[in-house]
């Protein structure tokens, strides 16, 4: 690489910059380029190509280089300095992106290469335009020392003020350690690649030499570990094509920013569609599992949710859904996996997704059947009352149009927790089915009734009397309704059509939270 951003002196200016724009086009050659396809990965260049509508990007700083005269770096300047920067459009809506260039000194980052991402960042801040960051580095460049370091903290710094005002989206496709880690984790989602991307604190080496832990660094730090195991990745995608498709589905549920609306598309699903089926997918027997899922893909615009986090806290459901058109963001309680319970991590995925489409009006459509929190020590020690008051802070904060269904179970805390009406939800539905009470009626029973049960000639019989009143008095949906904490129970084959038509009455919805600085939500 050494010389190539030099140019003979004879060159006219027209050829200088042609010059100049062939030698970034090339990157770091044509053998790491070869390197990058060996290694199942597109170069920064082809991935903004997938990524953006064809002949829509317009590149910006493609002539920066770095400032370095130290360690022979003078003689080693490639225009674009392993960052291709720019703007262009995913479905004719503007975006700002940037791509690490891992063909050019590893994808390192320089002070001039995040001066180029930070520049676009406050463009893209202005403008009101999601940012997406397509990384592929090998960290801060050494040889320019704690100028690198400085120009990551730039870029942390621009990621918490965008939050919240646009939409930042960041893939993993290549390496991503240290420091460099904290950006994506500031962003709103983050998609990994399989097999090709990592991201970790501190490498194996490192742990080895530290606490003689043996790891690898797909172990650590792959896709399939942060997609299941720390929540770090929303998606992991088998590819760079796969991950940037769905980069581009993922916007087609947001708005550009926090002043706009969700962007509605053509429907061709009636609204007002019934489902027979519906009728069956909740089990009247409370213990008997089903899949969540099946009720979402009823309900929603042809079936299609894009689910965000999927092999993560599996318990609950999360995800982006449309109905009649319009972007919602759907949260559901899963019973087929630990009864659909809430833990900590499950309330720390759905509380950060509820926080997410307030931040930008996506409505919240939330599905329940919560037995309650989790018991055990484990979830006590690790903290479940405080990332428990995690989600009930995020739906109690949440000014966007929130609508309920109570497809069975609704019991304790976790009812109130899941978007009821006391929490300024705006239309609250249940099945006929539906159970809500302070608990269980078997447990219940136990409690009030145990003395009679015990002094019953028929203790079982007696049992079974007791919960069935229980059952009918207390956490009939019908009890709820004649106090108003439900709107109306409806037959499951009328769950579209409520929601559509809820969601249309509520869609000039203004609510205002008090003024302030900001909450204090429990961390």
């Amino acid at each position: 690489m050494s010389g190539r951003s030099s140019s003979p002196p004879d060159l006219s200016p027209v050829e200088r910059l042609e010059l100049l724009d062939r030698r970034a086009l090339e990157g770091g050659g044509p053998e790491r380029i070869e390197r990058q396809h060996a290694a199942g990965k597109l170069t920064a260049r082809e991935r903004i190509d997938r990524l953006l509508d064809p002949g829509s990007f317009v590149e910006m700083d493609r002539l920066v280089v770095h400032r370095c005269a130290d360690f022979g770096m003078e003689s080693q300047k490639i225009p674009g300095d392993g960052v291709v920067t720019g703007h262009g459009r995913i479905d004719g809506r503007p975006v700002f992106v940037f791509a690490q260039d891992f063909t050019v000194f590893g994808g390192s980052l320089s002070s001039a290469y995040a001066s180029k991402i930070c520049k676009i960042m406050d463009l893209a801040l202005k403008a009101g335009v999601p940012i997406i960051g397509l990384n592929d580095s090998g960290g801060a460049r050494i040889q320019e020392g704690v100028e690198s370091l400085a120009g990551y903290a730039e870029i942390f710094l621009r990621n918490t003020l965008a939050s919240g005002v646009v939409p930042q989206i960041s893939a993993i496709m290549g390496p991503c350690a240290g420091g460099a880690v904290y950006s994506p984790a500031i962003t709103d989602f983050v998609l990994m690649v399989e097999g090709t991307s990592y991201m970790f604190i501190t490498g194996p080496d490192v742990i080895r030499a530290v606490t003689h832990e043996e790891v690898t660094k797909e172990a650590l730090g792959g896709a399939h570990t942060h997609a299941t195991r720390s929540g770090v990745a929303h998606f992991a995608c088998p590819d760079d094509e796969s991950c940037l498709a769905t980069i581009r589905t993922l916007l087609s549920y947001l708005p550009s920013n926090n002043c706009e609306d969700p962007p509605r598309v053509p429907c061709a699903d009636p609204v007002d569609r019934e489902d027979p089926q519906l009728d069956d997918v909740v089990p009247t027997d409370p213990t008997r599992p089903y899949d969540i899922r099946e009720v979402i893909r009823r309900v929603v615009d042809h079936g299609h949710i894009l689910e965000v986090h999927a092999d993560y806290a599996q318990n609950i459901v999360c995800g982006f859904a449309r109905v009649g058109g319009r972007s919602v963001g759907v949260v559901a309680n899963q019973p087929a996996v630990l009864a659909g319970c809430l833990d900590i991590k499950a309330s720390i995925k759905a509380a950060r997704f509820v926080r997410f489409c307030d931040c930008f009006n996506v409505p919240l459509l939330t599905f329940v059947d919560v037995p309650g929190f989790l018991p055990g020590t484990d979830q006590e020690y690790g903290g479940i009352i405080v990332h428990g008051a995690k989600l009930l802070y995020a739906y109690c904060e949440a000014t966007v149009p929130k609508i309920t269904v109570i497809t069975r179970k609704a019991y304790g805390g976790a009812y109130d927790v899941m978007s009821s009406k006391h929490i300024r939800g705006d239309f609250s539905f249940a099945y006929p089915t539906a159970e809500i009470a302070v608990m269980g009626p078997e447990g219940a029973v136990q409690i009030v009734y145990r003395r009679e049960i015990e002094a019953s000639s028929d203790p079982e019989a007696t049992r079974r009397a007791f919960v069935e009143e229980y059952r009918r008095k207390f956490a009939s949906p019908f009890k709820a309704a004649e106090l108003g904490f439900v709107d109306e129970v409806i037959r499951p084959r009328h769950t579209r059509s409520r929601i559509a038509r809820a969601l249309e009455l509520l869609a000039g919805k203004r609510d205002r939270n008090p003024p302030r600085k900001h909450g204090n939500i429990p961390l």
